[in-house]
Protein backbone atom coordinates (compact mmCIF):
# COMPACT_ATOMS: atom_id res chain seq x y z
CA UNK A 1 0.00 0.00 0.00
CA UNK A 2 1.55 3.18 -0.95
CA UNK A 3 1.31 6.58 1.05
CA UNK A 4 -1.01 7.63 -0.73
CA UNK A 5 -3.56 5.28 -0.38
CA UNK A 6 -2.89 5.04 3.19
CA UNK A 7 -3.40 8.84 3.44
CA UNK A 8 -7.02 8.19 1.95
CA UNK A 9 -7.33 5.67 4.33
CA UNK A 10 -6.44 7.03 7.19
CA UNK A 11 -9.25 9.97 6.20
CA UNK A 12 -11.75 7.78 5.30
CA UNK A 13 -11.79 6.02 8.73
CA UNK A 14 -11.34 9.18 11.19
CA UNK A 15 -13.56 11.42 9.36
CA UNK A 16 -16.50 10.10 10.70
CA UNK A 17 -15.20 9.50 14.12
CA UNK A 18 -14.60 13.54 14.00
CA UNK A 19 -17.94 14.28 12.98
CA UNK A 20 -19.42 11.88 15.14
CA UNK A 21 -17.96 13.02 18.10
CA UNK A 22 -19.41 16.66 17.34
CA UNK A 23 -22.73 15.49 17.19
CA UNK A 24 -23.92 15.08 20.90
CA UNK A 25 -22.06 18.22 22.24
CA UNK A 26 -24.60 20.51 19.94
CA UNK A 27 -27.41 18.14 20.63
CA UNK A 28 -26.53 18.58 24.79
CA UNK A 29 -26.05 22.30 24.01
CA UNK A 30 -29.68 22.59 22.90
CA UNK A 31 -31.01 20.74 25.44
CA UNK A 32 -29.99 23.03 28.25
CA UNK A 33 -30.74 25.93 26.19
CA UNK A 34 -34.57 24.88 26.21
CA UNK A 35 -34.64 24.34 29.95
CA UNK A 36 -35.73 27.60 30.48
CA UNK A 37 -37.60 29.76 28.32
CA UNK A 38 -38.36 33.08 30.34
CA UNK A 39 -36.36 35.56 29.63
CA UNK A 40 -37.38 38.88 32.52
CA UNK A 41 -37.00 42.80 31.66
CA UNK A 42 -33.98 43.97 33.09
CA UNK A 43 -34.03 47.27 32.54
CA UNK A 44 -37.80 48.07 32.48
CA UNK A 45 -39.05 49.77 35.89
CA UNK A 46 -42.54 49.01 35.39
CA UNK A 47 -41.35 45.16 35.73
CA UNK A 48 -40.65 43.97 39.87
CA UNK A 49 -38.66 40.92 39.96
CA UNK A 50 -40.30 37.95 41.70
CA UNK A 51 -38.92 37.12 45.48
CA UNK A 52 -38.37 33.41 44.88
CA UNK A 53 -37.45 33.04 48.69
CA UNK A 54 -40.69 34.86 50.09
CA UNK A 55 -43.07 33.38 46.94
CA UNK A 56 -44.64 29.87 46.88
CA UNK A 57 -47.48 27.64 45.77
CA UNK A 58 -49.43 25.40 47.61
CA UNK A 59 -51.07 22.27 46.28
CA UNK A 60 -53.29 19.63 46.33
CA UNK A 61 -54.58 16.49 45.57
CA UNK A 62 -57.54 13.71 46.48
CA UNK A 63 -59.18 10.73 45.61
CA UNK A 64 -62.55 11.22 44.19
CA UNK A 65 -64.65 10.90 46.97
CA UNK A 66 -62.26 13.22 49.13
CA UNK A 67 -61.46 10.82 51.92
CA UNK A 68 -58.15 10.79 50.95
CA UNK A 69 -55.85 13.86 50.13
CA UNK A 70 -52.14 14.87 49.48
CA UNK A 71 -50.82 18.63 49.97
CA UNK A 72 -47.25 20.55 49.41
CA UNK A 73 -45.67 23.44 48.12
CA UNK A 74 -43.94 23.75 44.97
CA UNK A 75 -41.44 27.16 43.95
CA UNK A 76 -40.98 30.29 41.48
CA UNK A 77 -37.76 29.78 39.94
CA UNK A 78 -38.09 33.46 38.60
CA UNK A 79 -40.20 35.58 37.34
CA UNK A 80 -41.79 39.39 37.11
CA UNK A 81 -44.93 41.40 37.39
CA UNK A 82 -45.93 43.94 35.58
CA UNK A 83 -47.38 47.24 37.48
CA UNK A 84 -48.59 50.51 36.14
CA UNK A 85 -49.91 53.21 38.11
CA UNK A 86 -49.86 50.52 41.26
CA UNK A 87 -52.33 47.95 38.80
CA UNK A 88 -51.15 44.93 38.15
CA UNK A 89 -51.07 44.56 33.86
CA UNK A 90 -49.42 40.91 33.54
CA UNK A 91 -46.05 39.08 34.28
CA UNK A 92 -44.47 35.57 33.74
CA UNK A 93 -44.07 32.94 37.03
CA UNK A 94 -41.60 30.05 36.08
CA UNK A 95 -41.60 27.20 38.95
CA UNK A 96 -39.30 24.97 39.41
CA UNK A 97 -41.05 21.17 39.39
CA UNK A 98 -37.73 19.83 40.83
CA UNK A 99 -38.83 21.59 44.47
CA UNK A 100 -41.83 19.87 44.54
CA UNK A 101 -42.50 19.26 48.67
CA UNK A 102 -45.00 17.32 50.74
CA UNK A 103 -46.92 19.19 53.41
CA UNK A 104 -44.12 18.50 55.88
CA UNK A 105 -41.42 19.71 53.37
CA UNK A 106 -39.83 17.04 52.47
CA UNK A 107 -38.45 16.10 49.05
CA UNK A 108 -36.64 12.23 49.42
CA UNK A 109 -39.82 9.86 49.79
CA UNK A 110 -42.03 7.99 47.29
CA UNK A 111 -44.82 10.31 47.43
CA UNK A 112 -42.54 12.88 46.23
CA UNK A 113 -40.71 10.70 43.60
CA UNK A 114 -43.97 9.77 42.39
CA UNK A 115 -45.23 13.29 41.79
CA UNK A 116 -42.02 13.93 39.77
CA UNK A 117 -42.59 10.58 37.48
CA UNK A 118 -44.23 10.56 34.57
CA UNK A 119 -47.35 9.41 35.89
CA UNK A 120 -47.67 13.30 36.71
CA UNK A 121 -45.63 15.66 35.66
CA UNK A 122 -42.93 14.23 34.68
CA UNK A 123 -39.94 16.36 35.81
CA UNK A 124 -36.72 15.08 33.65
CA UNK A 125 -38.24 15.59 31.09
CA UNK A 126 -40.52 18.96 31.58
CA UNK A 127 -38.92 20.53 34.56
CA UNK A 128 -40.47 23.90 34.63
CA UNK A 129 -43.80 25.14 34.54
CA UNK A 130 -44.93 28.41 33.64
CA UNK A 131 -47.74 30.93 34.55
CA UNK A 132 -48.30 33.54 32.30
CA UNK A 133 -50.78 36.82 32.95
CA UNK A 134 -51.65 37.88 30.04
CA UNK A 135 -55.18 40.79 31.35
CA UNK A 136 -55.94 42.08 34.91
CA UNK A 137 -59.73 42.68 35.73
CA UNK A 138 -60.08 44.69 38.63
CA UNK A 139 -63.20 43.79 40.57
CA UNK A 140 -62.05 46.08 43.12
CA UNK A 141 -59.12 48.12 44.48
CA UNK A 142 -57.55 44.74 45.84
CA UNK A 143 -59.57 41.79 44.07
CA UNK A 144 -58.63 40.89 40.68
CA UNK A 145 -59.20 38.54 38.04
CA UNK A 146 -56.36 37.02 36.36
CA UNK A 147 -56.69 35.75 32.88
CA UNK A 148 -53.19 34.07 31.40
CA UNK A 149 -51.98 30.64 30.07
CA UNK A 150 -50.47 27.87 32.18
CA UNK A 151 -47.93 25.62 30.99
CA UNK A 152 -47.35 22.28 32.74
CA UNK A 153 -45.51 19.19 30.66
CA UNK A 154 -45.25 21.35 27.36
CA UNK A 155 -48.82 21.67 27.32
CA UNK A 156 -50.56 25.71 27.20
CA UNK A 157 -54.03 26.03 28.18
CA UNK A 158 -56.13 29.34 29.02
CA UNK A 159 -56.98 29.88 32.99
CA UNK A 160 -59.04 32.26 34.41
CA UNK A 161 -58.43 32.75 38.81
CA UNK A 162 -59.65 34.92 41.34
CA UNK A 163 -56.93 37.16 42.87
CA UNK A 164 -56.17 39.80 45.65
CA UNK A 165 -53.16 42.07 44.89
CA UNK A 166 -51.89 44.81 47.39
CA UNK A 167 -48.64 46.95 46.41
CA UNK A 168 -47.07 49.32 48.63
CA UNK A 169 -43.73 50.76 49.39
CA UNK A 170 -42.55 49.11 46.59
CA UNK A 171 -43.54 45.79 47.16
CA UNK A 172 -46.42 44.00 45.58
CA UNK A 173 -48.34 40.88 47.43
CA UNK A 174 -50.27 38.67 45.38
CA UNK A 175 -52.45 35.58 46.22
CA UNK A 176 -54.85 33.69 43.93
CA UNK A 177 -56.58 30.38 44.25
CA UNK A 178 -56.27 28.34 40.78
CA UNK A 179 -58.37 24.89 40.03
CA UNK A 180 -57.25 23.06 36.82
CA UNK A 181 -58.61 19.85 35.23
CA UNK A 182 -55.11 18.21 35.49
CA UNK A 183 -55.93 15.54 32.28
CA UNK A 184 -55.99 18.76 30.19
CA UNK A 185 -52.00 18.65 30.77
CA UNK A 186 -51.60 15.02 30.33
CA UNK A 187 -51.79 14.29 34.41
CA UNK A 188 -54.31 10.91 33.79
CA UNK A 189 -52.86 9.02 36.69
CA UNK A 190 -55.74 7.19 38.21
CA UNK A 191 -58.23 9.47 36.32
CA UNK A 192 -61.67 7.85 35.56
CA UNK A 193 -61.49 9.55 31.99
CA UNK A 194 -58.66 7.07 31.19
CA UNK A 195 -59.17 4.44 33.97
CA UNK A 196 -62.12 1.95 34.84
CA UNK A 197 -62.68 -0.22 37.26
CA UNK A 198 -60.56 1.81 39.55
CA UNK A 199 -63.30 2.32 42.49
CA UNK A 200 -62.15 4.09 46.07
CA UNK A 201 -58.86 4.54 44.32
CA UNK A 202 -60.00 7.07 41.31
CA UNK A 203 -58.68 10.30 41.73
CA UNK A 204 -60.14 13.36 41.45
CA UNK A 205 -59.25 15.19 37.93
CA UNK A 206 -59.29 18.78 40.08
CA UNK A 207 -55.73 19.57 41.45
CA UNK A 208 -55.85 23.25 43.79
CA UNK A 209 -53.20 25.37 43.79
CA UNK A 210 -52.62 28.78 46.27
CA UNK A 211 -50.62 31.22 44.68
CA UNK A 212 -48.64 33.50 46.96
CA UNK A 213 -46.10 35.75 45.26
CA UNK A 214 -43.84 38.69 46.70
CA UNK A 215 -42.45 40.66 44.04
CA UNK A 216 -39.93 43.89 44.76
CA UNK A 217 -38.50 46.55 42.88
CA UNK A 218 -35.14 45.51 41.52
Amino acid sequence: MNNKTVLTYFIFIITPLFFSCRGPVKEENKTNAAASSVSLHTDNEKYVRIDTKQSVISWKGSSLNGLNSQTGYVYPSKGELMIENGQLMGGTVEIDMNTIEDKNHRRDNKLVDHLKDPDFFEVEKFPFSILSITKVKSITSEDKQIIGNLTIKGITHPITFPAKLEVKAGIVRAKGKLVIDRTKWDVRYKSAKFYTLLANQTMSDSIEFHVSIVAKNK
